[in-house]
């Protein structure tokens, strides 16, 4: 079986490079061990959000009375939360198996290993082999949860995401290791639904990689929502042997015993690159990671790596970027390489959190001089009518030339506006032309030109 293209794994980096590969005129195949979409569509980002809007729609109900709305008391049904997650990922795994067939792309289930002169070999789920051969192979094979020393998951009381999406039963309490997305999100919808949650982060701030002033706006939102956070600590075991859990934590004051009924361990994903055929095919690793060019070329000819794999933002839109630039490379195209400091990242616990560019640190060890201007959702019309009063948007302009340099958001809806940002910062547009693009009022949105404004000395509305 012959192909022009082989893409293994079929998460939103490697369905999206077999669709433009089809679509470019290659002969495509995917190989997929589990189901089609990969952890994005059936184990990440797609059924968390389905969560956590029942969880948004919950807290809702119970602050129905502060919009003038009377109602019964809410309950929430666990199960059927769970539930309608899964119905919506199952939804989403469907509709890219019409996409394959759609685009004519052989979809073969098993597990794959490159090896060397080009080919896949492929065993499947009855214990039956298979070897394909193509001019080129992209290796798409995505990351799982990574799991601590001091941290074994044991899939029942010490948890990575997939099972905190599917538990049988809501746990009373719970500690969350880790403070990035994953662990606020969980944070956020555990304790929406009525759990005691208590997130423990080994870094100074939560959500460390953000700007830090968003770190401590969402550190005082979750304090308000009855979450304790945990900075500066670092869990040093984990005693299952009774009922629930008996986790060590280690503070600057000293260890503390926090119990608990379930453990989530959220610090992080590491790569999928074990048994896939590296060391046979000769394929350079390096700090678990795939080494790749600018067009994701492995070391050897033919052999591609995109996603989680390479070194990079591991998130489903850069993933899908990567498969994309690297097929159209590959058909002869001259795609632009990727610019992986105009890449939003956006984190959907409540408040939501978006952010693109430089952090105000970042940028100052840059050697920028900065004009900086933040704007308060407080201060907004829509905001306060919308009952969403809590964070703000900073905006960070080079002093110079008035370049954007980065923009970080926190409050209702963010992660539906910081796409501005990313088509301001790609068409290099300046401070004086953000400050100077008129907004529609009343909306979240203006809150970017006024922060523009309070960087220029011109704001109006605070």
């Amino acid at each position: 079986m012959n192909y022009d293209l082989i893409v293994i794994g079929s998460g939103p980096g490697g369905y999206v490079a077999a669709i433009r590969a089809s679509q470019l005129g290659l002969k495509t195949a995917i190989v997929e061990r589990e189901s089609l979409g990969g952890i994005c569509l059936n184990w990440g980002c797609i059924p968390t959000k389905a969560l956590l809007k029942s969880a948004q729609v919950f807290e809702y109900i119970n602050h129905a009375a502060d919009y003038g709305i009377k109602t019964a008391s809410a309950e929430a049904d666990f199960a059927a939360v769970v539930k309608r997650s899964r119905g919506v990922a199952e939804g989403m795994s469907k509709g890219v198996q019409f996409l394959m067939k759609k685009n004519k792309i052989d979809v073969i289930m098993g597990t794959a290993k490159v090896k060397p002169g080009n080919k896949v070999s492929v065993s499947a789920a009855d214990g039956s082999q298979k070897e394909l051969s193509a001019k080129n192979i992209i290796l798409a094979t995505g990351g799982r949860s990574k799991e601590l020393p001091s941290l074994k998951q044991d899939g029942k009381k010490v948890i990575g995401y997939r099972q905190a999406m599917v538990l049988p039963e809501q746990p009373k309490s719970m500690v969350i290791v880790g403070s990035g997305a994953i662990g606020v999100e969980f944070a956020y919808f555990y304790a929406t639904m009525g759990t005691k949650v208590t997130v423990v982060e080994f870094m100074e701030n939560i959500v460390p990689v953000e700007d830090e002033d968003i770190s401590k706006q969402l550190l005082r939102s979750f304090k308000k929502a009855g979450i304790d956070v945990m900075t500066s600590s670092s869990v040093e075991s984990v005693d299952t042997s009774g009922i629930g859990c008996k986790v060590q934590v280690k503070t600057a004051s000293g260890m503390q015993t926090l119990e608990c009924d379930i453990v989530l361990s959220a610090a992080g994903v590491v790569a999928n690159i074990e048994n896939i055929g590296l060391e046979e095919t000769g394929i350079k690793t390096e700090k678990g990671k795939v080494v790749v060019d600018a067009f994701y070329n492995t070391n050897v000819k033919g052999y591609y790596a995109i996603g989680d794999i390479v070194s990079g933002q591991a998130l489903a839109h850069v993933a899908s970027a990567e498969g994309i630039i690297c097929v159209e490379k590959i058909a002869g195209h001259s795609p632009e390489a990727l610019d992986y400091n105009n890449i939003p990242g956006c984190t959907y616990c409540t408040p939501e959190i978006a952010s693109v560019g430089y952090t105000e640190k970042a940028a100052k060890a840059a050697g920028y001089e900065l004009k900086i201007g933040k704007f308060p959702f407080s201060a907004s019309g829509k905001a306060s009518a919308a009952g969403a009063k809590d964070g703000f948007i900073k905006m960070i302009y080079d002093a110079k030339y008035g370049e954007l340099l980065g923009a970080h958001m926190i409050g209702a809806n963010v992660t539906e506006m910081i796409a501005e940002i990313v088509v301001a910062r790609k068409l290099e547009t300046t401070g004086h032309e953000m400050l100077k693009a008129v907004h529609p009022h009343p909306t979240m949105s203006e809150a970017i030109m006024e922060a523009t404004a309070d960087a220029y000395g011109e704001v109006i509305h605070l």
